[in-house]
């Protein structure tokens, strides 16, 4: 129970990191990066918190 809790933490985490990584590489302006990178940081520590059996 332990460990598969554990591994979909980490790829929970490794796919928040993609994300971040591909929105960063896209043509848009800066406030609108800023903006999609804030909403996928919020949506990944909602998904972590699930995880953690906070929510």
């Amino acid at each position: 129970m332990a460990s598969s809790m554990l591994i979909s933490i980490l790829i929970t985490f490794l796919v928040i990191i993609l994300v971040l990584y591909l929105v960063q590489r896209l043509p848009l302006d800066a406030r609108m990066r800023q903006i999609a990178q804030i909403i996928v940081l919020i949506i990944g520590i909602i998904s972590l918190l699930k995880y953690l059996a906070v929510f």
